[in-house]
């Protein structure tokens, strides 16, 4: 059977695209200032881990693919330093150099949350299902450059170029199967689910507690199990 004439195609540009609007949408609301990217995006051939702080993150599912992040020392210093004043922090107790175990740790942690909300557009949005493993960071020195193997079978490979908001550079890099999601049918994507909502509900209205097994039924129930 052919697919419609006016069928509606996804591929590597949009995936890339819903992917870095979830790094602006993350970063942004953590650091509370504006991040944005480049209009233009590259073409590359392979994935790698660079200067001054490099992180990636696997993920597999419906599609597989690899996500790297490289940050210079000032933009890492500037997100992490913007990101821990907004929770509270005073700049005194903040770590002073990008190598830091603490700067790593915060790096990955936001990582992980740009690659989740990530993996739930993809499920909303495309219906079907990613995961991912830990996010990996690593500090390196301007002589260090590590290439990351992803064993794909046709690898389609993009960088897009990051702003913060005093203008510092981070790149982003995508490297995933060359892939098409064609749309059969029209459908309403799912609402983002609202995280205040959630923790409403598992707060308030959740099923009674069950009740205790009294001690008469607990020995049948031993009994019949032959214990």
């Amino acid at each position: 059977m052919s697919t419609p004439e006016n069928s509606v195609v996804y591929g590597t540009e949009d995936i890339l695209m819903s992917l870095c609007n979830s790094v602006t949408k993350v970063l942004t609301i953590a650091t509370q200032s504006q991040i944005h990217y480049s209009g233009m995006v590259q073409r590359i051939t392979k994935t790698c881990l660079k200067p001054d702080i490099g992180c990636f993150v696997l993920f597999d599912g419906g599609f597989s693919g690899l996500v790297v992040i490289n940050f210079s020392a000032q933009a890492a210093m500037e997100l992490y330093e913007s990101y821990m004043l907004s929770m509270g922090m005073a700049k005194s107790e903040l770590a002073s150099a990008h190598t830091s175990d603490e700067v790593s740790n915060v790096m990955g942690e936001l990582m992980n949350q740009i690659v989740g909300d990530f993996t739930g557009k993809v499920a909303r949005e495309l219906q079907t299902h990613i995961t991912q493993n830990q996010p990996k960071m690593l500090a390196l020195n301007k002589q260090v450059m590590l290439s990351v193997d992803t064993n794909l079978d046709k690898p389609e490979a993009r960088r897009v170029t990051f702003f913060t908001g005093r203008n510092n550079i981070f790149y982003l890099e995508l490297a995933m199967d060359r892939t098409e999601f064609i749309k059969l049918y029209d459908f309403e994507p799912n609402e983002a689910p609202d995280p205040d909502e959630l923790i409403a509900q598992a707060n308030g209205g959740g099923n009674p507690a069950p009740q205790p097994v009294k001690s008469s039924e607990h020995d049948d129930l031993l009994d019949s199990l032959g214990m």
